[in-house]
């Protein structure tokens, strides 16, 4: 009865993106790249088999796979020819014998040394150079997550996780915004299966922008035919993520994962393989070979979209078009190092990006004469 109540909570959770919002389409985005090059490389399709300190991101629940150590999670990853850099950090600590897991993350997405050019041009005509500053455009995230099993038998573990995000985004000192969001997830495994269902932002994310510009700014703004910005609110609409995956014995060292994902999104009309008004889905498909438990090999597609062929001159033809995606990743003792290779554009028109990541399992040295 009490695992009814929970996966009831998350579906009624987003029960408002039926009424007509004020949501901005992709906003707070950066929150859907991902974390962790294990997942990048599997296309993203992590929400039933996660189970380490990235499960703060891609589910809670999976929080409870954390046992007796806590896990740490960071990752550096560039976009656009390192125009963007994101990177992400997180801790599980599990709590109370193992039953429940607490958990902590830091996400930034950032373009740095953008060129303020609003002084470029004197009034007289002429152009200054030297007046040319640079800012910042930047994006923070701060998760606390908190899992706990539901239900834990020989045969089936269910587990039931949360997340309290704040949002903080900065245009240098131009504008800032403060979010406030929550996401809920559940897991269920079996011998051999997975099973898993995410809601972020659950109750809508709410963002406050105030913008601050000096009296000189807005002259130059107006000057130029630019509209002056005032406070506003964003909302980031509800998105639903669900998946299932199974584990393949392919000899006495060799393990095959596989896992398929579903996202939906409740923001109106996407180009995704489901396109309606206001739901659109979009699948996400992951592969995970597992040699002794000590090398992995990982791949995974996502991110399907109807786009203009390349040939085509008259902007009529359209093909499916999708995000390739590659990993790899190594266990030593304690330490697991991930790297993945992915597509950030399409196959099409390849922008590909490295990503690594390192995870750590801090076991307690024991004392000698114990």
């Amino acid at each position: 009865m009490r695992i009814k109540k929970f996966a009831a909570f998350i579906i009624i959770g987003v029960s408002p993106i039926l009424v007509k919002a004020q949501f901005k389409k992709y906003s707070n985005e950066f929150l859907n790249i991902g974390a962790g090059a294990r997942g990048l490389g599997m296309g993203g399709a992590q929400v039933s088999s996660t189970n380490d300190a990235t499960a703060g991101y891609w589910n809670p629940a999976g929080l409870v796979g954390v046992k007796n150590n806590p896990n740490v999670g960071i990752m550096h990853a560039e976009y656009f020819s390192g125009i963007a850099k994101y990177d992400y950090a997180s801790v599980a600590i599990p709590i109370n014998n193992n039953k429940r897991t607490i958990g902590f993350s830091l996400l930034r997405f950032a373009i740095d040394d953008i060129p303020n050019t609003l002084y470029l041009v004197e009034p007289d005509g002429s152009l200054n150079y030297g007046a040319i500053s640079s800012f910042s455009n930047a994006d923070y995230a701060f998760i606390f997550s908190f899992a706990q099993n539901l239900k834990q038998t020989e045969k089936k573990n269910i587990s039931f996780g949360a997340n309290t995000k704040v949002i903080y985004r900065k245009v240098g000192s131009f504008a800032s915004a403060w979010g406030f969001g929550l996401d809920a997830g559940l897991q269920m495994h079996g011998k051999n299966w997975n099973l898993g269902i995410m809601a972020r932002d659950i109750t809508t994310t709410f963002n406050a922008w105030s913008f601050n510009f000096s009296d000189k700014e807005k002259e130059v703004l107006y000057l130029t035919k630019n509209d002056i910005p005032t406070k506003s609110t964003e909302l980031t609409a509800p998105r639903l993520v669900i998946g299932g995956g199974y584990n393949f014995n392919l000899g006495k060292n060799v393990k095959l994962l596989t896992e398929a994902n579903v996202n939906v999104t409740f923001d109106g009309k996407r180009n995704t393989v489901l396109s309606r008004d206001p739901v659109s889905a979009d699948p996400n498909l992951g592969l995970e070979l597992s040699i002794k438990d000590a090398f992995f090999i990982r791949g995974g597609v996502s991110n399907f979209q109807r786009a203009l062929a390349d040939e085509d001159t008259v902007n009529q033809k359209r093909v499916w078009i999708y995000q390739p995606s590659l990993g790899a990743g190594f266990k030593i003792k304690n330490l697991m190092l991930d790297y993945a290779f992915t597509n950030l554009a399409n196959q099409s028109n390849p922008l590909y990006t490295h990503i690594f990541s390192l995870r750590i399992n801090l076991v307690k040295k024991e004392k000698e004469g114990q």
